[in-house]
């Protein structure tokens, strides 16, 4: 069945998002070291995180500190750390919603709620990576603002980490699978058509006498 195949995709689509914004979160590479020195050799690379700082040393060793306060954290910082949390949250909130009305479960036997309560999980799926896609993008333009800005060192300026990239293939697959979810909602792919036959006119014996005299 149609609906099937769409809730199962988009399930296993909107999982690996979510899988995906958890990692992002957690990793401390968001901002990192800029090398547009003419020195090829740099003795450290520094990684900012949402919830920690790394300073990575050419021979390999890394020491990383926790952000002791959040209010001392920049502005985008803050917002991306509340917002990829809500995300998280969000994510396994539609994971519980969309396994309770799916089609392979038995939580729901009506079919009409079942297939309400998958469009709601696809919805939370899809604010998800809403709630995801807007800190990426605000702190990605501000990586390149400050990247292109002449009155910032060198020092200071910063590239675009690999956890931003994570976090835009986590958005795309969690914008994907939620739109499979509500679509498998439709009528037309859960074959909910109904099919309305027309009464047939049933002929008396005495309509059939008066035709023939």
């Amino acid at each position: 069945m149609l609906s099937t195949f769409l809730e199962s995709l988009g399930m296993a689509l909107c999982l690996a998002g979510s899988l995906l914004v958890m990692v992002a979160c957690g990793l401390p590479m968001w901002k990192v070291t800029a090398f547009i020195d003419s020195n090829i050799v740099v003795a450290q690379t520094i990684w900012d995180g949402l919830w920690m700082s790394c300073v990575v040393q050419s021979t390999g060793q890394m020491q990383c500190k926790i952000h002791d306060s959040m209010l001392a954290l920049s502005q985008d910082l803050q917002t991306a750390r509340a917002l990829t949390v809500i995300a998280a949250v969000f994510g396994v909130l539609a994971l519980a919603v969309t396994l309770a009305g799916a089609q392979c479960t038995n939580c729901i036997q009506e079919e009409a709620l079942k297939g309400r309560i998958v469009f709601t999980g696809g919805v939370l799926y899809i604010f998800s990576g809403l709630f995801v896609l807007v800190p990426l993008c605000w702190m990605a333009n501000n990586i390149i603002v400050d990247f292109h800005n002449p009155q910032i060192p060198p020092s200071k300026k910063r590239e675009i980490g690999a956890a931003i990239y994570i976090g835009w293939a986590s958005t795309a697959l969690l914008l994907m699978g939620g739109g499979l979810l509500c679509c498998s909602f439709s009528q037309g792919a859960r074959g909910g058509y109904p099919i309305k036959y027309t009464p047939t006119k049933s002929i008396t014996s005495n309509g059939d006498k008066k035709h023939y005299v």
